[in-house]
């Protein structure tokens, strides 16, 4: 059993790692769906690089994904907009993704086996994830928590201060874009792995079960990744003990653990301060 679940655990919590710390600035720009839309925007790359007849798991078919990448990440650096603006950002987002999915479901249409293909986005491989694929992946984790954490102040004041960073002059479309390729480059990796519903949840849930305790960013980001942890370990656990499918089952687990933290909250609220105090 250990053998089996150590791979897709590790795994977990090397997204888990800088996905909750990068929800964090999701919910507080809310952009809720960014994460969405440019997972969508690598599949289409992806399947792009297939169907000129790139192998799947190759270095170019990577590129093609991080091209696509790029481009969402210039949509939405280009397209962000204040509280009154006329068209909300969230409405951008959404556009992207949903013109990303059909353009994938065209493009899989003349892709031999694309149904597949586009199964294989939604829910991932995370069962079957080799070592090297891990190091791989904490490689290129690594270097992306090394430039966020060199340009915390800027990134965190833009998300949870944008009138400080307009008053001092900030370029902030072109932090928005470093701040969504870095974005971007994350999730290029880890949807092969996990899959767009998965890395939705390991970026908004664990988020969202932090800031319903504390508005501190350093507590936030520990209670995000103690949230990440807690459900891949219960998921992978359930879904090994009953053979469901894993990823579809830690989605699930984040939900409970969602709502568990929600009644904590509304039911023992002077304990839930405590905790994060």
């Amino acid at each position: 059993m250990l053998e089996l679940l150590l791979p897709p655990f590790v795994a977990c919590l090397v997204i888990a790692s800088l996905h909750a710390y990068l929800g964090l600035h999701v919910i507080a720009r809310e952009v809720i769906f960014v994460d969405l839309a440019l997972a969508q925007m690598a599949a289409l790359g992806g399947t792009v690089a297939i169907l000129v007849g790139v192998d799947h798991e190759s270095t170019a078919a990577l590129v093609y994904a991080l091209v696509f990448t790029t481009v969402g990440a210039g949509i939405f650096s280009l397209t962000r907009t204040s509280q009154n603006g006329r068209i909300p950002q969230e409405a951008i987002i959404g556009i992207v993704y949903v013109v990303a999915s059909a353009a994938a479901i065209l493009v899989a249409d003349r892709v031999p086996h694309g149904g597949e293909a586009i199964k294989e986005i939604l829910v991932g491989n995370l069962l079957w994830v080799t070592w090297p694929t891990i190091a791989r992946l904490a490689a290129i984790y690594a270097i992306i928590g090394i430039i966020q954490f060199v340009l915390r102040k800027r990134f965190l004041t833009i998300s949870l201060e944008p009138h400080k960073a307009s008053e001092g002059g900030w370029s902030i479309k072109w932090w928005d874009f470093l701040f969504y390729l870095l974005f971007g480059v994350v999730i290029t990796f880890s949807v092969p792995i996990v899959g767009v519903l998965l890395v939705f949840s390991f970026l908004v849930v664990p988020a969202v079960v932090a800031f319903l305790f504390t508005r501190d960013p350093t507590k936030l980001t520990v209670v995000a990744w103690l949230a990440g942890l807690v459900a891949s370990a219960v998921g992978l656990g359930v879904s090994f003990r009953f053979d469901l499918p894993t990823g579809p089952l830690i989605v699930c687990a984040f939900g409970a653990l969602l709502v568990t933290a929600w009644a904590v909250r509304r039911l023992a609220p002077g304990q839930a301060r405590a905790w994060t105090a």
